[in-house]
């Protein structure tokens, strides 16, 4: 997983990272938004889904305490990370802002 995940943050395509769990309730809830925002944006976002009890290394990493915690990467750089639900217009909104 961490070449895999390396390459994803080093791409120059904005890219939006979920950790979530399977057991989290608004992981749960973030799913379809996320696919909503995915619609929206179409190839300008990649968005991956990060399970932090399959992946507890990359989780411990990037320091993901609670979820869902989402993390916008470009050219390898962390742009912005929050712990939550956001809804989808804000998702869009800050995605846009990064293009």
């Amino acid at each position: 997983m961490k070449g895999n995940f390396a390459d994803l943050i080093n791409s120059d395509k904005l890219t939006l990272i979920d950790f979530s769990a399977e057991w989290c309730g608004p992981c749960k809830m973030l799913a379809p938004i996320l696919k909503q925002v995915k619609d929206e944006m179409g190839d300008s976002l990649k968005i991956v889904k990060i399970d932090v009890d399959k992946n507890q290394n990359l989780a411990n990493t990037y320091q993901v305490r609670g979820v869902p915690t989402m993390i916008f990467f470009k050219n390898g750089e962390q742009l912005w990370r929050k712990s939550g639900v956001l809804q989808k217009g804000e998702i869009v909104q800050l995605a846009k802002s990064f293009l």
